[in-house]
């Protein structure tokens, strides 16, 4: 399992290495948007609303319990018996995997290793797993699908409408994608390896180790078609604990810009002037969207830097600079650093749980 969290490094090397790059993804997120916005930045952020701010905190933990539940709709049993405690556990270290390592590259195989635990074979967690993102894909292409068509269809302007539709192509194209190669899985493995030139018929892996690849990848297509086999009235649920989801993580920024908007309001409205205009909710979605896939090619945990460049610049457009900035830094507290503060203990436990039954095991198997 150490193997599997990926987080969890195997020498003192890799542990400052992880700590280094957490404390630099920390600083970054609130350094950029100081840059962005300058000294006013801070000064809107003392100045948030506390109520807002508690309501944001409020639909993070919901979003965690909706994820839990969904969790164990999909599993249906199979991981033995999986109470909303136990799926929230899994699903708050998994996070917490995910936004400690760059790309989030930590959080898949700290999931399946989590599901390992409880007999739940690789395969057929990489099989939910796929399942829970070809969900999540699907929620995006329909959201976004709508929004393109209000764009075309009533006089919404919008900045940057050649990237909307682009990243809807995009989503469109990775589904269809998923849905071939989960068809047509038999027949590639049955399929003869081609020719290539000077090199022939050669073999990257050996005979044995192409079964096994197989024999993975054909468990994780059965245990994928099994989940999806389950009663629609499942699928339906699942699908809709999916988009409640997406919908209340996604309302974060508006509900962050919804609050410093508010600041500059009070403040015009003694001044006896006019507040500046304010990004829609639609907007706000499709940032944190566009923001998310930016995050990915960022080196450091959480995608820090590139998320909050990204999410800056498309809220410019719409706001002024110290809005924007201080938006920004509100919505990174409740969606990124509370998601570190909050699934720290919950994957550590696990981490320490799995290396008390590995000095066991040790001792068992010296006797």
């Amino acid at each position: 399992m150490a193997e599997s969290l990926a987080i969890f490094p195997r020498s003192a090397h890799r542990y400052y290495l992880h700590g280094t790059l957490l404390t630099l993804a920390l600083l970054v997120t609130l350094i950029v948007p100081w840059w962005l916005g300058g000294q006013g930045t801070f000064l809107a952020i003392a100045a948030f609303p506390l109520p807002i701010f508690a309501l944001m905190t409020v639909l993070a933990v919901v979003c965690w319990n909706i994820n839990a539940a969904r969790l164990r709709l999909m599993l249906a049993g199979r991981a033995g018996r999986l109470g909303q405690a136990g799926a929230l556990s899994i699903e708050m270290a998994s996070k917490f995997a995910i936004c400690a390592t760059p790309g989030g590259a930590g959080g898949p195989p700290t999931f399946l290793a989590l599901l390992t635990r409880r007999g739940y074979s690789p395969s057929q967690g990489a099989a939910i797993y796929l399942v829970d993102q070809s969900c999540d894909m699907l929620f995006f292409t329909l959201m976004l699908s709508i929004i393109v068509t209000m764009t075309l269809t009533t006089a919404t302007d919008w900045p940057y409408q050649a990237l909307v539709e682009s990243a809807l192509l995009g989503l469109i194209m990775t589904i269809l994608l998923l849905c071939l190669s989960l068809y047509f899985l038999p027949r590639l493995l049955r399929a003869r390896p081609l020719s290539v030139p000077l090199l022939g018929h050669r073999h990257w892996f050996k005979a044995s180790r192409r079964r096994w690849l197989a024999r993975r990848l054909l468990r994780c297509r059965r245990a994928a078609i099994m989940t999806l086999q389950l009663p629609p009235a499942k699928l339906v649920a699942i699908f809709a604990l999916c988009s409640l989801h997406w919908v209340l993580r996604y309302s974060l920024l508006f509900l962050a810009v919804v609050g410093v908007s508010s600041i500059t309001a009070n403040s015009d409205n003694a001044l006896g002037g006019m507040s500046d205009g304010m990004a829609t909710w639609a907007w706000c979605f499709l940032t944190q969207m566009l923001s998310m896939a930016t995050g990915q090619f960022s080196m450091l945990p959480g995608g820090a830097g590139a998320a909050e460049v990204s999410v800056g610049a498309l809220l410019l457009p719409l706001m002024d600079r110290e809005q924007a900035a201080a938006a920004v830094v509100v919505w990174r507290l409740v969606s990124y650093h509370l998601y570190l503060l909050a699934g720290a203990p919950f994957f550590m436990t696990h981490a320490l749980r799995w290396l008390k039954g590995r000095k066991v095991r040790s001792k068992l198997t010296a006797n």
